[in-house]
């Protein structure tokens, strides 16, 4: 019976030193110095109000939740992340029978600098980064509107998890 678990505890030690010959690492690739980051408001160039607070918040609450970096002031930063909101639009996917809008689709898109302050280096620029959302439409405007800040509130935590993982698990 001890046979079987041979190959197999074999097999797992070769696999453990390929992984480890590959460079791959269970941490990411994140210089070791860097421990915090700061996170400024994002820019926003697009014409909708308030949405880079939203972004912003949900990446500060992804990186506290995630562990790996501490968000900190920017003058206490071994990294920084800053970030632009690029576009903002709502497409209608799906209509009644009377053509009216039934669904809308929210995509945002983003661009990201991640810069290591301590060495004056850029780790990483990912552009146009997206994440999309969708809602439906109620009967009041007031809801549909309420409906539109969920489905800003739920892009922004999607794409703060995205961003998330691009810093810290980058390969």
């Amino acid at each position: 019976m001890t046979r079987p678990v041979r190959p197999l505890a074999l097999g797992l030690v070769l696999l453990a030193a390929v992984l480890a010959g590959c460079g791959y690492s269970f941490r990411g690739n994140l210089p070791d110095h860097i421990q915090t980051v700061a996170i400024p408001v994002f820019a926003n160039k697009t014409g909708e109000p308030a949405v880079e607070n939203f972004l912003t918040s949900a990446v500060v609450e992804a990186f506290s939740t995630n562990g790996r970096l501490r968000v900190v002031q920017r003058e206490d930063a071994d990294a920084i992340l800053e970030g632009e909101v690029i576009s903002y639009s709502l497409e209608s996917i799906a209509y009644d029978s009377q053509a009216n809008v039934r669904q809308y689709r929210l995509v945002v898109t983003m661009n990201l600098r991640f810069r290591d302050v301590r060495r004056n280096t850029v780790l990483f620029e990912e552009q146009r980064l997206r994440e999309k959302a969708d809602f439906r439409v109620l009967n009041a405007v007031s809801q549909t509107i309420s409906r539109e800040e969920s489905a800003v509130r739920s892009a922004a935590i999607d794409i703060a998890r995205a961003i998330v993982s691009l810093t810290v698990n980058r390969f």
